[in-house]
């Protein structure tokens, strides 16, 4: 991947004059009235990216049991309302949302920014997914139109965002339209995961339909979407081609986590959940990872089980493993995640599997292992998939390992690995150890307490529904 020096656009707004030079009197001259939609789309792609990576290492691992708190556990002992070093993606949400929201009105009134009509739309249905898949429920269709919209949106179902006009599933074939119907000359500029090539867009995009598709298969028959995409055979499939932009070794791009001070780093070792699933299989990623733990007498890892009462128990850090090198010594290989090849194959794996799709899905399954370990800069050893990693390995199904293989490499990918086990059910997840959620694993986040103030009516329907705000509430495609 190439690197990039990433610039954020401050957005300046103007408000309408009440005399006739008020404005011109009032007007920084040295400032801009209207932003770029080439810096605006950097900052979306860069600003969403970032957050979410670090979402995905200090709550979106925790759900998923790759990592354990030690301190400041609220959150991994699944009380998923008291957010402490992470685990409130709400505001990420809708910050971009908004953000990307202008892209795409300037892109539709502007001929001249034309071009960014296909990868806002793009962006957009990408969003509106992880934040649909996180809580449900959430406002959407009413919930970007600014100045001309309403300050209090009502909720939509997930149903409709993603099947309805306007919705994930049809920005994202309007994006694709809108790129073909493209014939200017002007580049796509500010655009740090493909350089301004709007055809990967393309590839971007049919991979989240595939990905939408699958997530939505038990409610809405597929079947036919999916093999049309697979039969054209347009979506992302090899590593080169992942819709990701790489972080750096120093600042101010490389990853939080390296920045922040050392006891917030070292507040994550490995969970016991993900030690036992990386020893059974004897995976080399362990190493890459995570670190053997410090008083090991020999290569070893430790992990803790997730949702201690740090008030009450006693840890020793040397006795677990801590995070690897790659997520604060050497982060230039990590990469913010949007969407990758080896994402794609399993889930066209989980398709020809289940039947939705006429392809050979351990050759799927196999290419997708094979690309996970590229992708973590792992060595793929010549017998890993004879052996408990077969795609028919004794006592295991082919979904069971397919989604396994998918949850390992979806750490720190936001809150990917929590949310495909809540729609598989694989790898089985243990309890944590002392649950604030009466034992039971949560199967959607909470609404933050700033939308019951800033939103009151239309949060009470939407907390009714889930009874009242209840984690234990499932979303749609997951009833």
């Amino acid at each position: 991947m190439k690197k990039y020096s990433y610039t954020i656009a401050i957005l300046a707004f103007t408000f309408a004059s009440c005399t006739n030079d008020f404005e011109n009197l009032n007007t920084n001259p040295n400032a801009p009235v209207a932003v770029q939609p080439s810096l605006l789309l950097r900052q979306v792609v860069y600003d969403f990216g970032e957050h979410m990576s670090y979402e995905g290492f200090v709550a979106g691992d925790l759900l998923a049991q790759h990592r354990t708190a030690l301190d400041f556990n609220l959150f991994d002992r699944h009380d998923l309302k008291s957010p402490q070093l992470g685990g409130n993606p709400w505001s990420i949400f809708y910050t971009n949302l908004r953000d990307n929201e202008i892209i795409l009105k300037q892109a539709k009134e502007t001929p001249a920014f034309a071009v960014y009509e296909g990868p806002a739309l793009i962006l957009k249905a990408y969003m509106a997914a992880g934040l649909t898949d996180l809580f449900g429920d959430v406002p959407y269709f009413e919930a970007f139109n600014g100045i001309d919209g309403t300050v209090t949106p009502k909720y939509d179902l997930q149903s409709a965002i993603y099947q309805n006009e306007n919705g994930i599933l049809d920005n994202l074939d309007k994006g694709i339209a809108a790129i073909h119907a493209y014939t200017g000359s002007i580049p796509l500029e500010g655009d740090i995961l493909y350089s301004g090539d709007v055809t990967a867009w393309i590839r971007f995009a049919n991979s989240l339909k595939i990905k939408y598709l699958v997530r939505i298969s038990g409610k809405v028959n597929v079947a036919a979407q999916l093999q049309t995409l697979f039969t054209e055979g347009n979506y992302i499939k090899n590593n080169s081609e992942n819709a990701v932009f790489d972080f750096t070794n120093s600042a101010p791009n490389s990853f939080r986590l390296a920045q922040l001070r050392v006891g917030d780093f070292n507040n994550f070792v490995l969970s016991e959940t993900m030690e036992e699933i990386l020893t059974d299989l004897n995976d080399d990623r362990m190493g890459t990872f995570f670190r053997p733990f410090a008083n090991a007498t020999s290569n070893e890892f430790n992990g803790l089980i997730n949702g201690i009462d740090a008030s009450s128990t006693s840890i020793a850090l040397s006795e677990y493993s801590l995070a690897g090198t790659i997520f604060r010594e050497d982060t230039a290989t990590l990469d913010a995640n949007f969407i990758t090849a080896w994402e794609t194959s399993f889930l066209l794996a989980e398709a020809a599997q289940k039947g939705f799709i006429t392809a050979n899905a351990a050759t799927l399954y196999a290419t997708a292992v094979a690309q996970a370990f590229d992708y973590w800069n792992t060595n793929l050893p010549a017998t890993y998939l004879a052996g408990k990693a077969n795609y028919n390995a004794v006592g295991k199904s082919p979904l069971e390992q397919i989604s396994t293989q998918k949850w390992i490499a979806a750490l720190m990918n936001g809150y990917e690995g929590w949310i495909e086990y809540r729609r598989t059910g694989f790898p089985t997840l243990k309890k944590v150890s002392a649950s604030l959620n009466n034992g039971l694993i949560p199967v959607r986040m909470p609404y933050p307490a700033e939308a019951a103030s800033l939103n009151s009516e239309n949060y009470k329907v939407a907390a009714t529904a889930t009874n009242n705000n209840s984690l234990d509430v499932k979303v749609w495609w997951n009833e």
